[in-house]
């Protein structure tokens, strides 16, 4: 893929409770649409991953995160973009998440992943997480 394509920076939370994470589904009109993944989005100009995190879950998921440290960060080319996926471990108490910009919110036990589909770079932060879990 040529260097001349854009550069997409994304931000997603790893939000676990009771040993299950927390997946949205991205709404039917998304890039990507009905694809599931860990709440986020990407980074405006100006804004600190956490920053964008923090907005991007409540946004999404209604509900306010305290973000910790960076999981990981991978890159994936979709044919028009490339996009760099930063995850971070979050939490949000005892907060209950509903669909407030995403399609559906579901808690999701890491065996039962392959029954939920990723995209791409998406896909690539959930086998780290699995090989690490």
């Amino acid at each position: 893929m040529s260097d001349e394509v854009p550069v997409i920076r994304v931000v997603s939370a790893e939000i676990q409770r009771d040993g299950r994470y927390l997946l949205a589904q991205r709404s039917a009109r998304a890039v990507l649409p009905l694809l599931w993944e860990f709440p986020g989005g990407r980074v405006r100009d100006g804004e600190t991953d956490v920053e964008a995190l923090v907005r991007s879950v409540r946004y999404r998921v209604g509900v306010a995160a305290t973000v910790h440290g960076q999981v990981l960060e991978v890159e994936h080319d979709y044919p028009d973009y490339r996009v760099v996926l930063a995850v971070y471990r979050a939490d949000i108490g005892e907060a209950e998440p509903f669909p407030s910009s995403v399609q559906a919110v579901a808690w999701v036990a890491p065996d039962a992943f392959g029954d939920y589909p990723f995209p791409g770079a998406d896909q690539k932060t959930v086998r780290a997480l699995l090989e690490e879990g």
